[in-house]
């Protein structure tokens, strides 16, 4: 099946932002909306953590685990889409975050994409949208909950808030959500961006397939 950017599979759209911005809570509302048509990749972080993967401070450890979740993600990916191909891949969170939690002191992004053996743009193609969630902390709202394995405070989540957004923004298909204090009203607005997208990434893919046939 030829569809975007030349790949054999269906289109991968990324939900990101900060910590306590709702990606999660609106991947699971889209991924009920549409049924079948969304497979869902969980975080990869999350599975981790989770499952028992340390957790520590130190510089060398948070270059571990960021190397260990890049990879985790991106074969999450790899195995929904040769489970799933031509579905809507809805990934929460994307390869490219672990830049943006990369140590300074370790370098930085460009020290994290030399450790991986890749780079900026390379993992922006892998995706085909990219909706962005803004962490509650934009609005001095509290981000407990949720998420048991998160352990940011206020300050650090807006911070990686806006180290994300640098990160994905200059990305084709990138659309911004902001924070509201609706958590009701900025779901609304996220979902009808993805349905957005939705409709046209498979327009595309239609016009795509019509050409190749």
């Amino acid at each position: 099946m030829n569809t975007l950017d030349g790949r054999a599979d269906g289109c991968r759209i990324v939900l990101t932002g900060g910590p306590g911005g709702g990606k999660t809570t609106a991947a699971d509302l889209f991924r009920r909306e549409l049924g079948d048509d969304v497979v869902l990749v969980p975080e990869a972080a999350t599975l981790l953590f989770s499952g028992g993967f340390p957790r520590a401070e130190g510089v060398e450890a948070v270059r571990a685990a960021q190397r260990a979740i890049f990879h985790v993600q991106r074969g999450l990916e790899d195995i929904q889409t040769a489970s799933y191909p031509g579905r809507i891949l809805l990934c929460d969170r994307g390869t490219l975050d672990g830049a943006a939690y990369w140590p300074d002191d370790a370098g930085g992004p460009e020290a994290f994409f030399a450790e991986t053996g890749t780079s900026r743009e390379a993992e922006m193609t892998r995706y085909d949208a990219v909706i962005f969630f803004e962490t509650a902390a934009a609005g001095g709202i509290g981000i407990e909950g949720g998420n048991p394995v998160r352990n940011e405070s206020q300050a650090q989540a807006l911070a990686l808030d806006r180290r994300l957004h640098d990160m994905w923004k200059d990305h084709p298909r990138f659309v911004f959500v902001p924070h509201n204090s609706s958590f009701f009203k900025k779901i609304t607005f996220g979902l009808s961006s993805l349905e957005s997208i939705v409709a046209q990434l498979r327009r595309k893919m239609w016009s795509i397939n019509q050409e190749s046939a």
